[in-house]
């Protein structure tokens, strides 16, 4: 049976994810929720941008800023 993007997604969540942003920016996390636009709320953030790496606890991230996301 094959699946929607979206339906792929809604199984993903409550694990991790590994989300690449339009400016190269890569952002790992437990996926808590998503919206058609692709807004993700994710739990235990990482933020990996050139060589640096920050933690954050909660993290919004704004779909359109999104070009891959996908589980760990």
């Amino acid at each position: 049976m094959s699946q929607r993007p979206l339906d792929v997604l809604d199984l993903a969540k409550g694990n991790r994810v590994m989300m690449q942003l339009k400016n190269g920016t890569v952002i790992s996390g437990t996926l808590k929720a998503f919206d058609l636009h692709l807004n993700t709320w994710l739990e235990e953030a990482e933020v990996e941008d050139s060589d640096t790496k920050t933690k954050y606890g909660r993290l919004l991230v704004r779909g359109d800023n999104v070009i891959l996301v996908s589980p760990e």
